[in-house]
């Protein structure tokens, strides 16, 4: 018999394969990563650095022309293996209410919500 295993994440998660832009706040260098995926409480991508967990990350992500800028708290890096890059996860803790809106209609609709 297969257990069905609890999903544990708060919100849903939607695939999302999309170039952003990031700083580590407190560094004057603005990166470039490819996302992975993303929900209302963070989001997964591809960068060249190890982040430090616990850093906080000034993001700029394009979704259909409207640029979103939250504020987000590393939660884990980790490289990826057999190449010089590296995956991380951003907890999202500063969002304006129209930005935090904007997303949430888009999950939905990726999820045939709306």
């Amino acid at each position: 018999m297969v257990e069905k295993i609890k999903e544990r994440r708060e919100f849903p998660r939607i695939n999302l394969s999309i170039a952003l832009r990031y700083q580590v706040r407190g560094s004057r260098e603005v990166n470039n990563a490819l996302s992975r995926d993303i929900s209302l409480g963070g989001i997964r991508f591809r960068n060249g650095q190890f982040l430090i967990p616990t850093s906080e990350v000034a993001l700029e992500i394009n979704l259909l022309s409207y640029i979103l800028r939250p504020i987000g708290r590393v939660v884990w890096s980790q490289p990826i293996p057999h190449s010089n890059t590296y995956q991380s996860g951003i907890e999202f803790t500063e969002f304006t209410p129209q930005e935090r809106i904007y997303l949430k209609e888009y999950i939905d609709m990726q999820l045939g919500k709306l």
